[in-house]
């Protein structure tokens, strides 16, 4: 592949996503491409490239974005941090709303849903803790085909593998020949949308709680920045913010802080906190 097409893919990804495609990913250009490649009879990477840029198939595009993504996941993916949400984070939450017994949780960067499902089913699995309350899920991610598969609901022997406890796969997912599908009691717990971190958040608009995991890393420093102050200006003032095991806000943004009743969580900063400064 050309150094020209490979600045033109990379721009085409971040533009539409806001990722760039960074040195350590560039190998995804090769693998991410190929079956596309083959199902479109294009002979290289360049020709790929020059079709697109004719700007005639923007559905080809849109594939080729799709293909250059990082879909990495796993059911209860760093189990540390889900166990920190739920008896930390959520707790503190359900105290919180006890009046109301309402929770908006934004599940941002989902990518094919195991980690909505993950936040589905601890729900679920104390119902009694839960009875009454109202709770909403909503996922999105930028992917098109990432979203198709979240809805679905579809998974490999491989995937539900990843993370799932066998009581867990054998209550909320049904073998189906080669692949477990997810139970529509799950299905119906969570509302995928594709949406990118750059667009307007989704319904509700305030939330209680949001995951945004492994997603800020590719961005820029200074998109990263303007993302971090989305969250915020769609967050409640008490609402609990999870990243990824090796993020944090720290020299990312001033606009959370470590939440310091839930270690390993972030929340908005307060006004109260420049007074605790001073």
């Amino acid at each position: 592949m050309s150094d020209g097409a490979t600045r033109v893919l990379a721009g085409l990804l971040e533009a539409r996503t806001g990722q760039q495609l960074q040195v350590g990913r560039r190998w995804r250009l090769e693998t991410g491409l190929a079956p596309l490649l083959r199902s479109h009879g294009y002979a290289s990477a360049d020709a790929l490239v020059s079709h697109i840029q004719a700007g005639h198939d923007h559905a080809l595009a849109d594939a080729v974005v799709d293909a250059l993504l990082n879909n990495e996941t796993s059911f209860y993916r760093d189990q540390a941090s889900f166990a920190l949400l739920k008896d930390k984070g959520l707790a503190r939450l359900q105290r919180e709303r006890g009046a109301g017994r309402r929770l908006a949780i934004w599940c941002a960067g989902c990518s094919t849903g195991q980690e909505a499902y993950t936040l589905a089913m601890m729900f679920a699995d104390e119902p009694a803790r839960w009875e009454g309350w109202t709770i909403d899920i909503v996922a999105t991610d930028v992917s098109r085909g990432a979203i198709e598969a979240a809805r679905a609901g579809r998974y490999s022997h491989f995937e539900i593998q990843r993370g799932l406890p066998m009581a867990k796969m054998v209550r909320w997912f049904d073998k189906e020949e080669d692949v477990w599908v997810a139970a529509p009691a799950l299905r119906q717990a969570v509302r995928f949308q594709q949406r990118s971190l750059l667009d307007a958040a989704p319904h509700p608009g305030r939330f209680d709680a949001i995951l945004c995991r492994n997603v800020l890393l590719y961005f820029s420093s200074s998109l990263r920045r303007q993302v971090f102050g989305r969250l915020a200006s769609v967050i409640a003032p008490d609402g609990v913010l999870m990243l990824g095991a090796g993020e944090t806000v720290i020299g990312n943004t001033e606009v959370f802080v470590s939440d310091f009743e839930c270690r390993g969580l972030y929340r908005p900063i307060l006004p109260e906190d420049a007074w605790r400064a001073a």
